[in-house]
């Protein structure tokens, strides 16, 4: 069975205006003296094992691992794969897993993992954010995938997401619409606070950028379809038949229907501060902590011999 979710992707990032704001000073201070910040790209090859482009429409995959069970990462709009590197890296001191993050660009999930693992992939754990994360619990509600015994949503949350997307407009006007550079597009990204680790600023950057550094996606064009990325997806995710995990930025993105939900013990939650909405590229060491621990406790994977306790 096919089934193909047409989300042009959005980011939410600084677009919920009780985001605490983040900025950083280009100079770092050491006994006195100021040095300029590093912000020079870094190669995905840094974190992934390796790049592939998958004949579904031609897109873009990074994969890591060898054995154990598949995470399936699915970015925020806006973001692409990158924006799991330094995750990834910190996946694979923590368990055997395989990882593949994947480039969504409005194309078939379930066509992708089939392409690339064919008709029998292994386990899969599906781990996405914001409308990755959306993409996710549709994906795992659908039963489009046989193979998936998880499903991991960071920072999506249906109340809080509806509620900021009345403001999405007025930030995607008020960020650049152009860099000079790389190097300054990855600048900003960090002092605005979208990205506030600099280490995935700089891998997670490039995939966000044309050669002549604008936005590779226009974000703006996909507004029609942002309420129904988040409407009713609450519900549907506690409706998915599979150990749930969710991850928060902070305790007041949790609406009612999820409230109720946690009470009643139906899904794991982990609230991770103090992070932006982009949760695992602010604090991937953390992330990969919760994910871990999650797998380990339902006996997905085993824990590397060097982290057991």
């Amino acid at each position: 069975m096919s089934y193909t979710i047409k989300f042009n992707t959005l980011n939410l990032i600084n677009s919920d205006p009780r985001a605490e704001s983040f900025t950083t000073s280009s100079l770092s201070f050491s006994h006195g003296v100021s040095t300029k910040r590093d912000y020079s790209p870094v190669s995905w090859s840094e974190y992934f094992e390796m790049m592939d482009d998958v004949c579904v429409h031609v897109f873009r995959v990074y994969k890591s691992g060898q054995d154990g069970p598949l995470l399936v990462l699915l970015h925020g709009g806006g973001h692409s794969a990158l924006s799991w590197a330094v995750f990834t890296a910190a996946m694979a001191s923590r368990v055997t897993c395989r990882v593949l993050a994947m480039d969504l660009r409005g194309h078939d999930v379930a066509n992708v993992v089939r392409a690339t693992y064919g008709e029998t992939p292994p386990p899969i754990i599906l781990v996405g954010h914001n409308v990755g994360g959306a993409i996710a619990v549709h994906a795992s509600s659908g039963a489009l995938l046989p193979s998936v015994v998880g499903l991991v949503a960071i920072d999506v949350v249906e109340g809080s997401a509806m509620d900021v997307l009345h403001s999405m407009q007025n930030f995607l006007r008020g960020r650049p619409k152009s860099f000079k550079s790389i190097d300054h597009a990855i600048e900003w990204s960090v002092k605005s606070g979208q990205i506030r680790n600099l280490e995935s600023a700089k891998v997670s950057m490039v995939g966000q950028m044309r050669r002549v550094y604008s936005w590779r996606i226009d974000l703006s064009k996909a507004e029609k379809y942002w309420d129904g990325w988040f409407r009713g997806i609450s519900n549907l995710f506690l409706s998915c038949n599979v150990p749930k995990l969710l991850l928060l930025a902070g305790i007041d993105r949790l609406d009612r229907d999820l409230t109720i939900g946690q009470m009643q013990g139906k899904f794991m939650m982990q609230v991770l501060p103090p992070c932006g909405h982009a949760v695992h590229e602010d604090i991937p060491d953390k992330v990969a902590d919760a994910l871990a621990s999650f797998m380990t406790r339902h006996k997905f994977a085993e824990a590397r011999s060097e982290t057991k306790r």
